[in-house]
């Protein structure tokens, strides 16, 4: 197979989470066991931190691989969902892994792939612990999927685990209260092991404590430590809290003996995107009329990203919107302005809900607006409308942000 056909041939086998839902959510780990074992424990070879998080785990796992970069070190980074292309899960110091590496893993190990039945998910975290040890990083940056405890990812025993905060998503798979999606994102907590924690309120804090306790877990909370501003090439207001984790991190890292300069962290976290290329976190698409799109999609996230947007300066607001069928609207449409004008539209995924059921949801919260049948018809629309003054802002989704960055 070719390296689009592998691709078709691995999105194919069995559900996997981004485009399926629920259906694609394990309750054990034995697969990614079975695998690893298989692949020889590839995971040994390096060290690794690892980063769980209801909102922003994914800008700060490529902050912490963007210091570590400017440290000197060789870094993988694995993360997920991507964006354009598979191989932006799977870096080493900022670069895909290669298109023959992803052929080349399924067409050696594709009999025990089909055999043991793995996950699209579990799958792809094999491949990256696998490509990480045959690249002989120094220190690899590993993403969780979903979750914690039961995530793929989590068979791994990290020099330091990081949470950045919990809020409400997924809870139809990680639990109805704060307290028991701050227990599951807490499964990756090990034994002896630092942990940070991001941002924590009462009944997380209780939570984070009582099982770092057990596992006599040194615990180290973000928010209450010292931290000055840094220049972030991440726009975002929020990354402040993203980067006061990361900042934390690294000097419980450096403690231990890594060696990180201050000026590594000062030009790590001013060049993320440049040393990781990453997308989608209030990025710019075009100017005259402004376009940013940022890939928030739940209540916390979004509470952040509206709160920048209604500090940008603009004469008219229109919001290109595209959601999963899974999303709890009543929960995020309050957080939108009513003031806007909406293009709303279906991501390109089988996940994708119908233009016309959120344009009829947002309606009953006020939002008014045309449904369009694609997210590149929606924002073709809002740019014609717009004028040079105006700004359009494109998200809902991370799958509405990849059709347009």
């Amino acid at each position: 197979m070719d390296y689009r056909q592998t691709l078709d041939w691995l999105y194919r086998q069995l559900p996997m989470y981004q485009r399926s839902g629920t259906i694609a959510f394990k309750t054990k780990l034995d697969n990614s066991y079975a695998l690893d074992a298989y692949l020889g424990h590839p995971h040994h070879q390096f060290k690794s931190i690892h980063v769980a998080g209801t909102n922003g785990k994914g800008s700060t796992s490529h902050m912490l691989a963007s210091v570590f970069q400017e440290a000197g070190y060789k870094v993988g980074l694995y993360t997920s969902p991507h964006l354009k292309d598979f191989r932006e899960r799977i870096k080493v110091n900022g670069q895909p892994c290669p298109t023959d590496y992803v052929v080349d893993f399924v067409d050696q190990h594709q009999e025990f792939l089909i055999h043991q039945q793995l996950s699209f998910f579990e799958m792809t975290v094999g491949m990256a612990f696998d490509y990480f040890a045959i690249q002989e990083v120094d220190i690899a940056v590993i993403e969780v999927g979903l979750g914690g405890r039961l995530d793929s990812t989590n068979i791994i025993t990290p020099v330091l685990s990081v949470i950045t905060n919990i809020g409400w998503d997924h809870m139809n798979m990680l639990g109805n209260s704060l307290e028991a999606i701050a227990a599951e994102k807490a499964g990756i907590i090990k034994d002896e092991i630092p942990v940070v924690i991001g941002e924590s309120l009462a009944e997380t804090r209780a939570v984070f404590e009582h099982i770092a306790n057990e596992r006599k877990a040194p615990i180290h909370f973000a928010e209450a430590a010292p931290f000055y501003p840094h220049s972030l090439d991440l726009k975002g207001s929020y990354q402040k809290y993203n980067a006061r984790t990361a900042f934390v991190t690294l000097e419980i890292l450096k403690n231990d003996g890594w060696e990180i300069e201050e000026t590594h962290i000062e030009k790590g976290l001013s060049s993320v995107v440049k040393n990781t290329g990453l997308m989608g976190r209030w990025q710019w698409l075009s100017h005259a009329p402004n376009t940013v799109c940022d890939t928030a999609h739940n209540k916390e996230g979004l509470q952040q990203v509206m709160r920048q947007l209604q500090e940008e300066d603009y004469h008219q607001l229109h919001l290109v919107l595209g959601v999963v069928n899974d999303k709890d609207l009543d929960a995020i449409l309050p957080l939108f302005p009513r003031n806007g004008m909406y293009y709303f539209c279906r991501p390109d995924i089988p996940r994708g809900l119908e233009a016309e059921k959120l344009s009829e949801a947002a309606l009953s919260h006020g939002l008014k607006g045309d449904t369009y049948r694609s997210v590149q018809s929606a924002l073709q629309a809002a740019s014609k409308a717009a004028g040079p003054r105006d700004l359009i802002y494109v998200g809902g989704s991370t799958f509405t942000v990849a059709e347009v960055v």
